[in-house]
């Protein structure tokens, strides 16, 4: 799924446009144990409620699809009789009207899911009448395609409001706050099946994390089937390792500032691209090229790629570069500048030493206070 196709279908999560037929929840404390099961139609919910959970869908496809949000494919045992997607497949064509399916689908998410703190599953059913699009790309809403019925699971941490005092109205005093289980936004979500060309995958689904180096693999694996992608850090982290162990000592100041203009320059060409860049194994090789590494240099890519990354895995360009900061670091000092002025950052040899030279100004300002720079004669 690209940031168009997600933001289709959170526009569907106001009270004018809502598709949502059904809403499950389960309240589950720190030991694991059901405290709570509601089950009801979502129209029947107040609009103060109705409002409040729109929020909470719409975080749960928030954030940056190869971080936040991940698109998952199913191995085809996961669609076998009795595996992980076989099972949703169920659910969703149930709409969530067979209570025992809503039942084990809570059961194999306290199961597999990690967390101390209570939490609040929340699992509802819609079907989005898919306009149909004109030639110049206008929907057409009296023309529909297909009908995109789906689950959406939100995992909510319950937590107890902080302590303070409040104004009471009807005593006319400040006094001690009620201390409330407040449910909060959600950390862990699914979406399933998967949105795809604006039509339905069922052989995909769409993962979200809060944290991007939270993912819980053993919770994807175990719950879903599928394999857990390496996190933005460890794709970054990996691609470093590339790097380093391609070059060794050849890896200097230049060519690592070529390989961060030239991934920067990749994200500027393509940053109206609704699908994330990706880097597969060629295409890195391809990167390093045209960063200045040598052919003789190459000639450990391979293993260095395979090794680090993975022979078929592919790397999103936006987790391996930062496009707004350049940094150098050394034991003692950090220097960080803005990518278009990373030029006026210079490595030379001064006095017979190693050095980094910053070209600057005739004013600069220390500490809050502008100073001139040294003149060259004193």
């Amino acid at each position: 799924m690209n940031k168009k196709e997600i933001s289709e279908l959170k526009k569907q999560f106001t009270p004018d446009n809502c598709t949502i037929s059904r809403i499950c929840g389960c309240y589950v404390d720190s030991e694991k144990e059901k405290r709570l099961e509601m089950r009801e139609s979502f129209l029947s919910l107040s609009d103060e409620e109705m409002f409040k959970y729109f929020e909470i869908f719409k975080k749960t496809l928030s954030g940056t699809i190869g971080k936040n949000l991940l698109n998952l494919e199913f191995p085809l045992k996961a669609e076998a009789e009795g595996g992980e997607q076989e099972f949703l497949l169920r659910l969703k064509n149930s709409r969530l009207t067979d209570d025992a399916l809503v039942d084990e689908c809570y059961d194999k998410i306290i199961e597999h899911y990690y967390n101390a703190e209570n939490y609040f599953i929340i699992l509802v059913h819609a079907a989005y009448d898919v306009p149909g699009k004109a030639k110049d790309n206008t929907e057409m809403f009296d023309s529909s395609d297909e009908v995109y019925e789906y689950i959406l699971c939100c995992i909510c941490p319950v937590r107890l409001s902080k302590a303070g005092l409040c104004y009471n109205e009807a005593e006319n005093r400040i006094r001690d706050r009620i201390r409330d289980w407040i449910v909060e936004l959600p950390e862990r979500g699914f979406l399933f099946p998967a949105f795809h060309d604006r039509s339905t995958d069922l052989h995909a689904m769409l993962y979200y994390s809060k944290k991007p180096e939270e993912l819980q693999a053993e919770f994807v694996e175990n719950m879903f089937g599928c394999e857990a992608s390496l996190t933005a850090g460890e794709q970054k982290e990996s691609f470093q390792a590339v790097i380093s162990d391609t070059l060794g000592e050849e890896c200097n100041y230049e060519t690592v500032k070529n390989i961060h203009d030239n991934l920067t320059m990749l994200m500027e060409e393509h940053k109206d691209d609704p699908e994330p860049v990706m880097l597969d194994k060629r295409e890195v090789k391809q990167l390093l090229e045209r960063s200045g590494v040598e052919d003789e240099k190459l000639s450990d890519f391979n293993a260095a790629y395979d090794n680090a990354v993975g022979e078929d895995t592919s790397l999103m360009a936006s987790n391996l570069v930062n496009t707004r900061r350049f940094e150098i670091k050394t034991p003692l000092i950090t220097i960080q500048v803005s990518p278009e002025y990373a030029d006026l950052v210079e490595t030379r040899i001064v006095d017979g030493k190693k050095c980094l030279v910053i070209t600057v100004d005739d004013n600069v300002t220390v500490n809050g206070i502008s100073a001139k720079t040294m003149d060259l004669d004193e």
